[in-house]
């Protein structure tokens, strides 16, 4: 289930998006970004549309995934 964006704080939309940040791991690209940055750049995606916020009711968890990789199958 896609949860929007908009019903959520802005507190609680950016401690999701910093527990994702974090959650990925260590940066191996050719700059380091930091996270602050990182946290900024989720957030923008998810603002515009290319990343969406998914709740399973499986796991009772939710997840950060690109827009158009997600379908409610999944």
């Amino acid at each position: 289930m896609i949860i929007p964006v908009s019903e959520l704080s802005a507190d609680t939309l950016e401690n999701i998006a910093k527990e994702f940040v974090l959650r990925e791991g260590t940066d191996y690209g050719e700059m380091e970004i930091d996270l602050v940055t990182k946290v900024e750049q989720v957030l923008t995606q998810l603002r515009n549309g290319t990343a969406v916020l998914v709740y399973s009711e499986l796991h009772e968890t939710v997840d950060i995934q690109p827009a158009d990789r997600y379908t409610e199958e999944d």
